[in-house]
Order: structure tokens, then sequence, then C-alpha cells
């Protein structure tokens, strides 16, 4: 029998195929482009990661990402040709390619750069007459002999270093060699030599044989120390004065390791190791932070100790860039975690509203086999079977895309992810058609009748949902987001639990309004809006499931375009604050001016709607009164600053108290000029009319000085206003020396970081030249640099647009922001294909509808806003159930999110304040807007295609639909 029945199924399936082929490869298709999404995802994710370990390795300082093992020298208590045989190239290489294998997984060596050799730890004062001296102080240099020179670097004059003999402690010449960049510093030239002292008998002769240059000057043979490849001028930190003196390094001969343990420098022994990040993926981060810091004192160290002897050390900061990675990972990943659970979701409502299409398709069919005998078990497993044939083979070939889409990544998440798409239609394709048929059903019923309530099972479902759900954003908002580190599922699962108490409340109140409003419309002469009414009350398509899907995809959307935007603000924002304006103009140093015809020149140039310019002074003693009266009188300063602006009781006031700042920068600005700038720029109102210059702080004649008695009035921080309060306070400064008196307070000013400033009219100012211009509009660069040049002095140009390009993605924050798009992408499509769904299943219905309403009279057009009417209550209750949810959504994870990560991490000099997500109204109304118009486009192809049908075709005897 069972042979029976397997020779009987291949007909079945085959037969189905070949009946409804365009069902068959439309759920394919589905299959095939949810499980490539679905395997893609979790590669997607590792590959970022993947890429972004490798790259914060690799772009690392080599200082901090080489791992380093020191030995002291040999002790002197050995024989000296046991001490120097342990300091001679074999014993090094011996040991350090011991070292290198004993690393453990996965921390992997980069053998072609690995170095070592032995270098002098305590720098040698070099009194040769001919080496420069800034201020009269005597360089220092240190002296290495390290292996791999020639492989390392070119010959640019001289000759290689050699040992034509054997070197010993005993040795007395060695031959070394410097860089480019040391020789010119240095004047060093080839034939040069440099003596070190010994403990015993004569210096330590050391002849320069030769100038040499990096052949990859970043690498780590030249960059985990940089005094190897460049010189430094350092400060002398023994001297009471300013005394500045140079730092650099000899390269000796490989073979001179020997010589330098005769001299009193404390040599020492070194073996640099580089990592290979290239074998690095993304889940090896947590094992490399537990592998270096095993290495750095735990059971890693004690092996290390058994190669390189029980005085070795490891050091590295290769722990620091993982952990740095790491906790950009960790917040990242809470907000990745949303787009792909709230995308999951949707498609898998998707998947299930497919298969409830397919069930309704075939429901008469089935019931028919049903009436005849067929058995639940028969029917499932034909349905199963038929179902296998075609979703199978789809998830697999979606899983072999994403594998070769997406090229770095474990295979395992992505092949459970195909897999459970697979399995998930597989089993809720014969399982939602099989519980329809439990009982065989008489033909005939009408299903769009909204008399039949709901069973008491589902109103329990729904209400014990219902109540889940709300518990669970109830505990959400009581905990907070921000609890804990890594993804919480709670956290990650919002949209879904938005959504879900949205579908629930909606599909139950969604029908009332609509009976009230059919009322008023059946005393109307026209039958359109009562029979669109009362179907859109009744229609299957506003069930739970199709407005869940709707409403999940719409906040998902909604919640990846508000991150999207946030990112695209904060650098934005980041940017502004950094150049000030559009394009910045200011001398190299703090107190150089801009001359009036530069300008000029620059504020007639095309493109520049308005110029600002601002003499800015730095580092302004406070007034010690305010200075040492801001703790005394705690109290007082308060009530006086609350009077003198709303932003006076701020965070930065209190911040500067706490910190004790008694330096302040004053910023000099025309304020007719300043405000249009604050109004384009979106800085906060500034109030000019508070700094007119008339009376007392009158403009001066030129060349007049300004009296100390003089008071000018000024806006302020808040806390500078909080140091000062309303009595005027004496200050000096190089624009004049008089007295200021704040009538006004402003939290920020343009292209200041500070918060401790004042602002003053620059035509009170005895010096009154501006030191930097701020420009709005869109000045050609090239023109922009080139009038900054003409002037004969050096200026600084910034741009808004080159300072906004500064922030590049990280391959972390690339990969973040790509997902991101593709969960929007996702989402969008997604939502259409739920309306189409909808829309779908009732299409027979309607089909037949307009064709009975034609026998009575009804014209095309009408049939047509019949449809769209019918239509339009749902598509409203699925976009303003959208913006609910997703504005919810943003609510609700808003205090526990931290776009720094994804926006400005990584950029040297941006502002890392917190930048909370928002939401943005176009994420919002957009894609609601889309379900609205794609509904009603849908309805409108639905009546045009029915109006080129006949009635006979769609009514036929006996048919009681």
């Amino acid at each position: 029998m069972s042979d029976g029945k397997r020779a009987a199924s291949a007909p079945w399936i085959r037969t189905r195929l070949r009946t409804a082929p365009g069902a068959a490869v439309a759920l394919a298709v589905l299959v095939l482009v949810t499980a490539f999404l679905a395997a893609a995802f979790p590669r997607a994710v590792d590959a970022y990661e993947t890429k972004g370990l490798r790259h914060d390795i690799l772009s690392a300082d080599a200082g901090r990402s080489v791992v380093e093992i020191t030995r002291p020298q040999p002790g002197l208590e050995l024989p000296r040709e046991q001490r120097e045989a342990g300091v001679r190239t074999p014993e090094l290489k011996r040991v350090g390619g011991a070292l290198v294998k004993a690393l453990p997984a996965p921390l992997r060596a980069d053998t072609s750069s690995v170095a070592y050799g032995v270098r002098t730890t305590k720098p040698v004062v070099a009194t040769e007459p001919w080496l420069p001296r800034p201020d009269t102080v005597p360089p220092q240099l240190s002296y290495t002999a390290q292996t791999g020179l020639k492989k390392h670097a070119r010959l640019v004059s001289g000759a290689w270093p050699t040992t034509p003999a054997e070197v010993t402690s005993t040795s007395r010449a060695v031959q070394g060699t410097v860089t480019e960049e040391t020789a010119a510093a240095l004047n060093m030239k080839v034939g040069a030599t440099l003596e070190l002292p010994t403990a015993v008998g004569g210096p330590l002769t050391v002849t320069i044989t030769g100038i040499v240059a990096p052949r990859d000057p970043r690498g780590s043979y030249w960059s985990a120390d940089p005094l190897v490849r460049t010189p430094s001028l350092v400060p002398d930190p023994t001297s009471r004065f300013p005394q500045n003196y140079w730092t650099g390094t000899v390269l000796l001969a490989e073979d001179a390791g020997p010589a330098l343990l005769s001299t009193a420098t404390e040599p020492s022994l070194f073996w640099r190791i580089p990592p290979d990040a290239s074998a690095l993926t993304g889940p090896d981060g947590a094992r490399l932070t537990s592998v270096v810091d095993s290495l750095e004192s735990g059971p890693g160290l004690l092996k290390v100790r058994a190669i390189a002897g029980d005085t070795a050390a490891v050091l590295t900061g290769l722990g620091h860039i993982v952990e740095a990675n790491a906790r950009m990972r960790d917040a990242i990943s809470p907000v990745i975690a949303v787009a792909a659970l709230g995308i999951g979701s949707v498609a898998a409502v998707v998947l299930v509203m497919t298969g409830a299409l397919i069930a309704a398709r075939r429901k008469a069919e089935l019931a028919l086999m049903r009436s005849r005998g067929g058995s639940l078990r028969g029917i499932g497993g034909r349905l199963l079977a038929e179902t296998s044939v075609t979703v199978l083979p789809a998830s697999a070939l979606g899983l072999l895309l994403a594998v070769l889409a997406v090229g770095e990544g474990r295979w395992w998440p992505a092949a459970l992810a195909a897999s459970g798409v697979g399995l998930l239609v597989c089993v809720a394709l014969p399982l939602r058609t099989t519980l329809q048929h439990i009982r065989p059903t008489l033909h005939g019923a009408r299903e769009d009748m909204v008399s039949a309530r709901p069973s008491r099972r589902r109103t329990v479902a729904e209400l014990t949902l219902l109540v889940l759900a709300v518990g669970a954003v109830t505990a959400l908002r009581r905990r907070g987001t921000a609890a804990g580190g890594g993804t919480d599922l709670l956290v990650s699962g919002a949209p879904v639990l938005v959504a879900l108490i949205a579908a629930l409340v909606l599909v139950r109140l969604y029908p009332l309004p609509l009976r009230l409003a059919a009322r008023p419309m059946a005393r109307l002469r026209g039958a359109i809006g009562f029979l669109s009414l009362a179907r859109a009350g009744r229609s299957s398509a506003g069930g739970a499931l199709p407005l869940l899907a709707l409403l999940l995809a719409l906040a998902t959307a909604a919640f990846g375009g508000s991150v999207i935007a946030g990112i695209g603000d904060a650098r934005d924002d980041a940017a502004l604050a950094a150049v000030g304006a559009d394009a910045r103009v200011s001398g190299k140093s703090e107190r150089a001016t801009l001359p009036d015809e530069l300008v000029r020149t620059v504020r007639d140039l095309d493109g520049v709607r308005s110029a600002a310019p601002l003499r800015i002074e730095f580092g302004v003693t406070m007034p010690e009164t305010a200075a040492a009266g801001g703790g005394a009188d705690g109290s007082g300063s308060d009530d006086r600053v609350t009077d003198t602006g709303s932003g006076a009781d701020t965070g930065g006031g209190d911040a500067a108290g706490a910190s004790g700042a008694r330096a302040m920068t004053m910023v000099g600005v025309d304020p007719a000029s300043y405000t249009r700038l604050a109004r384009t720029t979106g800085l906060p109102d500034f109030p000019s009319g508070l700094l007119k210059a008339t009376g007392p702080s009158a403009p001066l004649p030129e060349g007049a000085k300004s009296g100390p008695e003089r008071v000018l009035p000024v806006i302020a921080s808040p806390a500078v206003a909080a140091r000062l309060g309303k009595e005027a306070h004496a200050v000096d400064t190089l624009s004049g020396d008089f007295k200021v008196q704040v009538v006004g307070t402003v939290e920020r000013v343009a292209s200041l970081a500070s918060s401790n400033f004042l602002i003053v009219n620059s035509a009170s100012l005895e010096q009154r030249a501006p030191t930097t211009l701020l420009l709005t509009g869109a000045p050609d660069p090239g023109k922009l640099r080139a009038a900054a040049d003409g002037n004969g002095e050096e200026f600084v140009v910034q741009l808004r647009s080159e300072e906004r390009a500064r922030y590049v993605n990280t391959p972390m924050q690339a990969g973040a922001e790509r997902i991101y798009l593709a969960a929007v992408a996702a989402g969008a499509g997604y939502a259409l294909l739920a309306v189409l769904l909808s829309l779908l299943q009732t299409a027979p219905e309607r089909k037949t509808l307009l064709a009975r309403l034609r026998t009575m009279g009804l014209t095309t057009g009408q049939g047509r806003r019949l449809l769209a009417f019918e239509a339009t209550p749902q598509a409203l209750l699925a976009a303003g159930g959208g913006l609910l949810t997703g504005w919810a959504t943003i609510v609700l994870l808003s205090p526990g999110i931290d776009l720094v990560p994804l926006a400005l991490a990584g950029v040297a000099g941006s502002d890392t304040s917190p930048v909370t997500l928002r939401a943005d109204l176009w994420s919002l109304a957009l894609p609601a807007a889309g379900v609205v118009a794609l509904a009603a486009a849908v309805a409108g192809v639905q009546a045009w295609w029915a109006s080129r049908r006949g009635s006979i075709t769609e009514l036929r005897a006996g048919d009681s639909r």
C-alpha cells in the first residue's frame, strides 16, 4: 500500500503544478527572496564586524597594535660569552620563531614584519659639536640593532652597516645608519661618528655608513617606535624654562648587539610581533581580548617566559583596540536587532498571509475532497509534499545566492535562517489549510457577513496576546532601553509589541465608525457611499493579520528611516559646529588678523550670500572677583543668572562652576551680520539689539584708546553669566581694557566648542580687526583658497562640505547603514506585498459584486468609485496605525539609543556628545502615503479589469457567490 501511495502522490504533485504554475512560481519567488534576505542578514552582520575589526587593527598606530616581548639584558653574573650569545642574531631568531608559534589562536603573527634585536632603554646625550642644539640643549639618542633592515629599507647613500669581525662586549667600534628624516634634522652625513660611554675602557664609536629610506613608513617595522623613523623635538622636563632638544634613533648593524652590553644605556632584548588581521573574523573579537589578557598577565605570559626568559614582559595595546571595537559593536547591535526582528516578523506574517490566500483559493477544492472521505492526514500530507517541491529548492537557492552575494560570514546562521523560512512555509500552509476542514462544510454560506462574531477562543487568544504585549511594553518603559549591554530581545522586539497592540485594538474598533458613518449614507440617493462603507466594515481584508503586517512594516521602515536621517543630521551638526558656517577663513595662529582687503575680496566672491567677521580672543582671564565669588555667593549668582537669560541654569554653568575655570573666550561680532549668520545656520536666536554701540559703548575713533572705565554690554554663555552676574567687571584683553556687563545669554556661539565665552560688539573694541571670517552660501573652493592666498600670508580655509566628508564610514558603520537601508527597502516591499495580498484575497468577491451590480445598471465609473471608496478606509486605517506605531516605537526606544557610534565614531576631533534618535517626519509619512496610494491604485486596476469582462463570465448558474 505504501508503494501505491507513493505512486499516487507523484501524479498529484505533477498535476497540481501543471494546473496552477503561476501560483507555484509566485510562492517560490517569494520564498526565494525571503530566504535570501534571511540568510544574507547574519552574513552581512558577520562581514561588517569582520571588516570593522580588521580595519581597526590595521588603521591603528603600530605602536599600539604590535605585540612586543621585552627582556632585560642577560644578568651580569653570567659568563661574558654566554651573555654575548644571548643577544646574537641566531639566539634571537630562535626565540622569536618559538614565540610566533606559541601565539594562541586566533592571534596570528604577520611574519613578514616581525622584528627582533637589542636596543638601549636609556637615551645617551650626544656631545658632538656638529649636532643641532635648538635651545643650547644637546640631543639625546637611542641605539638599536634589529633584524630586517635591508628588507624594510632602501639605501639612499653610503653603504649598509656591517660587522667585518665578530662583535663582542669589548668591541669599541661598530657601524650604523639613520633614516633620511633623522639625517636631515640632526645634520648627520655619511662618515659621521658618535660616541657612547662604556663602563670599562674607551667609548664605543658608531660610524654612520649610510642613509636609508623606509619602504613602508607606516609599517610596524618603522612605526612601532616612531623615533626609529622620525626624530622628535621634545621639551626638557628638567629645565625651569621652555627648552627643547632633539631625540632620535641610530640603527646599528644587525649583529652589533653585544657591543651595547658594555654601555650604561641599560640595553634590553625585544621581539616585535605585529598581528595578522587578515585571518581574523568578527566573532574572534571576544577570544582575542581573552588571549591578549592572558599574554599580558595570565597563563599566556607563563608560556612566553618559558620561551624568552623568566624576566620577559608582554606589552601591547591590541587589547584596547579590540575592546573599543567591541564597544562600537555592542552599541550598534541593538539598533540592528530592531531592524532584523521587525523585518523578520513582517516577512513571517506575509508568508502566513500568502498561505491564507492559497488556502482561500483552494477552499472549495479541499472541501470537496473532505466531503468525499479525504482524511486530514492525507490532505495535509499531499499539501506538504506539493509545497515542499517548490519551497525547499527556493530556500536552498536563496541560501546559495546569499552566500555568493555576501562573501564573508559564517555559514551556519545563514543556513538556519534559510531553513527557518522554508520550514515556516512548509508547515504553515498545510496546517492552516487542514485546520479549516476539520469538519466538512456546506457550500453556500456567505463569508463577508459580520454577524458571525469571532469565537470565544479567538477573543481569549487576542486578549491574552494584548495583555502580554502591553505588559512587555510597560516593563520596557519602566526599566528603560539602556539597561545592560548587548542585544536585548525585549528592546529589539519593541516594534513588534507596539504593532501587535495597535493591530489587535484597531481591528476590533475599526468597524464601529464605519457602521456609524453608513447610517447617514443610507439616507442619501446614491448607493455608492453606503455600499462602500458597508462592505469596508465587513471585509475580510481588514483582518488582524494584514493589518499587523502593514503596521510592522511601516513601524520598521519609519524607525530605519529615522535612524538614517538622524545619522545624517548628526554629521551635519558636527560639521557645522566644527566650522561655524558653510565656510571659514582664519589665520594659522590664534592671534593672526585678516586684512580688510581679504575680507572685501572674499565677501564679493560668487556664491557667498553673507559674511560675518569675528574677532576671537582665547584665554581671556576671568575677573578675580567673579572667579572667586562663583562659589561664595552661589545662591545669589543663580538668581542673577535667571534674570539675564533663559539659559542661565543650564548644565554648562554647572560644569564650569565645578571645574573652576578661570579663562574664557571673547568674541567680537558685528551684530547685524552675526544675526543673519545665526538665523541661516540654525543657531539660537541672537539678541543683537542688546549689543548696540551707543552711549558709553559707542564706537571708538580710529587709533583711540579704550579707557578702563568704559562699560560694554556683553552676551555671555550661561557658565560665564553665572560667574559675572549683573555687575560690571574689568577685563584685560588684547583688544583693549574695559569693563563688561552681562545683558543676555546664549548657549552656543558659531565656530566655538567652549562653554565659557562672552560676545561683545566689535565696533566698541580698541582693536577690532577680525581673526575669523564666517561665510554662508556655496563659494567655489578653488577661488576661495586663491583669494585667501593672494594676500601674501597663509590663511586657513575650512569648508563645511569638506568637514562633513571627514565623517567617512568605517566598515562597521557603513555595513550597519547598508543593513538599515536594506531594512527600509524590504519593509516597504513587504508592506506593498501585504496590501496586494489582502486585496487579492477578496478580488474574486469584488469581481462578482461588480458583475451583479452591472446587471442592475451600475456604470463603469460607479464601479471604480465603489472599489476605491471600499479600499480607502482600510488603507487609511493602516496608514494612521503605521504613523502611530512608528512614532510610539521611536519614543519608546529613543532614550536608550545613541547614534554617535553610527554617525561620528572614529573621527578625530568630532563632537561625541550623545545623539538621540528623533522621529523623522518624512520617514513616517512617506511609507504611510505609499500604502494609501497603492491601495487606491490596486482598487482602480481591479475595477478596470473587471469592467472589461462580461457579467456572463463571472455569474454562472448555481454559483452562490
